[in-house]
């Protein structure tokens, strides 16, 4: 079990924390006492949701609009982060990402693919960019990030650049976790299978639902409450020996 008085007082920034696994980890740091940048781009009435949620449980919320595929919007995110919390940042989850319609690669637009990288992939490197130019200085930090069981697979068909985005984040995290490790930096993340949230269902009909259920050995998608404790877990030292690890949480849809 994580030691959730670690998480008291510390700062941390979600990314894409209005909805689904964002907002449940961005909750759960929020009720355990931490400083909370809580990222959105279009959602603001979500993300002050939350805010107003962990500033009554104890916490700080501070709520950042920003485009995390986009450099000038991604500096002015922690440079306010930096102006309100004191300057420094000890965690971050890079978790904002974007889902495509299905598209057959030889009907696949350059701008789709472009996007895909961008949102899914590029958010993650610019975001951990800034996490490192202020971790390295203080010799500590955990770094967080959320790739996918696609970005192992490929994907189900019809979503290359979504699922070579997300194997792109796990290339990354695992190169990073090298250079920032002798740093006293932790970088891990999860890749997750089939969870409930917004992005799901706005391509889940409820045949394809029944499908992905029949798919996976648990027999049901999962939940973004229980990504959080794994979550956690890898912000927190009960991971201290843990580095450039992508934990599979699928309910078996994916075993290696």
């Amino acid at each position: 079990m994580t030691n959730m008085d670690w998480f008291k007082g510390r700062t941390a920034i979600v990314t894409g924390a209005s909805s689904g696994m964002g907002r449940a980890i961005a909750l759960a740091l929020g009720r355990a006492g931490t400083n909370v940048g809580i990222n959105y781009n279009r959602n603001q009435a979500a993300a002050e949701a939350i805010k107003e949620e962990i500033d009554g449980a104890g916490g700080s919320g501070l709520v950042l609009q920003a485009d995390v595929g986009d450099p000038e919007n991604v500096e002015r995110m922690f440079s306010t982060v930096d102006e309100t919390f004191g300057g420094k940042l000890d965690m971050i989850v890079c978790n904002a990402g974007e889902w495509m319609e299905k598209n057959p690669v030889a009907e696949c637009p350059l701008s789709e693919w472009d996007q895909m990288i961008r949102v899914n992939a590029t958010s993650v490197f610019l975001c951990c960019q800034q996490a490192a130019k202020r971790m390295i200085p203080q010799g500590e930090g955990a770094i967080v990030t959320v790739g996918s069981v696609a970005g192992h697979t490929g994907g189900g068909g019809g979503t290359v650049p979504y699922a070579a985005a997300k194997s792109a984040v796990h290339t990354f995290t695992r190169g990073l976790a090298r250079e920032l490790a002798p740093h006293g930096i932790r970088v891990n993340g999860f890749a997750p299978g089939v969870v409930d949230t917004p992005m799901q269902e706005g391509r889940a009909t409820p045949e394809v639902a029944a499908f992905l259920n029949k798919l996976t050995p648990v027999g049901r998608m999962g939940q973004a409450d229980e990504v959080v404790e794994l979550a956690l877990l890898l912000l927190s030292p009960g991971s201290s020996f843990m580095a450039g690890e992508i934990v599979e949480i699928n309910g078996g849809l994916l075993m290696r």
